[in-house]
């Protein structure tokens, strides 16, 4: 791009009007990813019952999306400043809308899997694309500060709109209804973008390195599944390979960082240790956060025995309460300070997380309601600091691949919490005791998910049934209540390394 293509570029975003209308179309985006995500929390009780997926099939199905895409924000996030990232936000537009409909249609188990991982390739262009559009939209830090706001809040509304919305869907229609969902919010962005995004991209890019893809992308799914697998059933041969084939993988692709004239990820950014603060900050809180709530709807539906609606009600105080800080997140910080907030927001997270270690089948709605409002207070104010720390620590012509940086963070951090968590939860559950005289292969079936063992017991005489799906219950409870506590404990600590690596950090004036 020659400097009067870059002055142009700029020129474009300078409007005020221009500016915000822009970020409305940026935030379809968001929202459309934070609702996928959202959604299938929901849906997972319906998805077992119709694809009768195994346990592990189960957690395959709520993690590929994440997984995948973690191994390639990076890649596409250094793609998008190359090609322009408004190229690739509505390329990706386009791709995500058409497998949503995959995802819907899925008749098998190991089809959804396949589906949701080709979901998360397309997700993968969508988010690093959006932050960083508004790092080269908006110049002056103040308005930056309230865009990014915006943005977060934005994720946050989805995290809202998803339950109710899904809730609504899976009470009228078939569970791939709320895939089916994605395709007009996609046709509305890609229309609407056209028009109003400004295009920017890295003057002097360089070539994308396709080795430095290939092994971001093994490394980090290799890991991924050895934690996951680990987890779940102790260290065996094949695990321990998956792990060292994903070390060295990530090994070798610093080390090829380094070496390149151009690299995929300029490693020299987390030299800034307000951006390596950030970023540890985020994926430690997703990890914390993230297994506990992609439980949080089957709790709700198969333990308190809500309807997908009631249980997406439930979870609204959440997102209410993100979107208020969100928006003064960046007032917050420059009044108090960055580590304050970020640490403060991480403490009131861990807290909510501590609340839900007492949560049991009568926990009221008042009660749920209100840990989860301080949650999202915490989430929505630590989440919108760290994301204007890493915008606001790198230049703008490198906002791709930091804004990648940001949201690998996060997405790594979702996987291993649903792995990790996840496997706690797991684990707890499938030791609890089957009542005498049930068969062997409805026990099995019992044991490998609630949602299993809820069908099992329409199976069996009633007094057997509701023996076992009480038993079952207690069993997805206790587990839900120690995954609660392990995620309150990781928040607490988070904070405690926030406020150490972040400390004299501050925001742009």
């Amino acid at each position: 791009m020659t400097s009067t293509d870059r002055r142009a570029t700029d020129s474009r975003s300078t409007g005020s009007a221009g500016r915000w209308l822009a970020l409305a179309v940026l935030v379809l985006a968001v929202l459309l990813v934070a609702v996928d995500a959202t959604v299938l929390g929901l849906a997972t009780p319906f998805l077992s019952e119709d694809l009768k997926p195994s346990g592990t099939q189960l957690l395959w199905i709520g993690d590929i999306y994440s997984f995948v895409i973690a191994g390639l924000l990076v890649s596409m996030g250094s793609l998008g400043d190359r090609i322009g990232r408004k190229k690739l936000l509505l390329t990706g537009a386009v791709a995500f809308g058409a497998v949503s409909a995959l995802n819907a249609y899925a008749a098998s188990p190991e089809m959804m899997i396949v589906a949701r991982a080709l979901l998360g390739v397309a997700g993968a262009t969508l988010m690093p694309s959006t932050l960083a559009l508004i790092r080269n939209i908006f110049h002056d830090p103040r308005e930056r500060s309230l865009a990014v706001g915006v943005w977060g809040a934005a994720a946050s509304a989805g995290t809202a709109v998803g339950p109710v919305v899904g809730g609504f869907l899976l009470e009228n229609f078939w569970w791939g209804s709320v895939f089916l969902i994605n395709l007009p919010v996609m046709a509305v962005l890609v229309v609407v973008g056209i028009k109003l995004l400004p295009e920017s991209r890295d003057p002097s890019p360089g070539p994308w390195d396709l080795i430095s893809v290939v092994l971001s992308l093994i490394g980090v799914m290799a890991v991924v599944y050895a934690v996951k697998e680990a987890a779940v059933g102790g260290f065996r041969w094949d695990i321990l390979a998956a792990a060292l084939l994903g070390v060295l993988a990530l090994f070798w692709f610093v080390r090829r960082q380094h070496t390149l004239t151009s690299p995929l990820l300029d490693m020299r950014l987390f030299h800034h240790r307000g951006f390596s603060g950030a970023v540890l900050a985020d994926l430690l809180t997703i990890l914390g956060l993230s297994g506990l709530v992609f439980f949080l709807s089957q709790f709700l539906q198969l333990v308190q025995g809500r309807s997908p609606l009631e249980a997406g009600l439930i979870e609204l105080p959440a997102a209410v309460g993100a979107v208020g800080t969100g928006l003064l997140a960046g007032r917050v910080a420059r009044r108090a300070s960055v580590r304050s907030a970020v640490a403060g927001g991480l403490g009131a997270v861990g807290l909510a997380l501590a609340a839900c270690v007492a949560v049991d089948a009568v926990t009221g709605v008042v009660s749920l309601g209100l840990a989860l409002f301080v949650g999202g207070l915490g989430a929505g104010l630590a989440f919108t600091v760290t994301s204007d720390v890493i915008l606001s620590s790198v230049p703008k012509e490198q906002a791709g691949a930091a804004s990648a940086v940001s949201e690998t963070a996060y997405e790594l951090g979702a996987a291993l919490g649903i792995a990790l968590l996840g496997s706690v939860l797991t684990g707890i559950y499938r030791g609890f005791s089957v009542p005498h005289g049930v068969p062997a292969g409805a026990a099995a079936s019992a044991h490998e998910s609630l949602g299993g063992a809820v069908e099992t017991a329409k199976t069996l005489p009633h007094e057997q049934g509701a023996a076992l799906l009480s038993s079952a219950q207690d069993a997805f409870t206790h587990g839900f209540e120690a995954a609660a506590g392990v995620g309150s404990a990781v928040l607490f600590a988070t904070a405690v390394t926030a406020w150490h690596l972040l400390k004299g950090q501050k925001l742009d004036v």
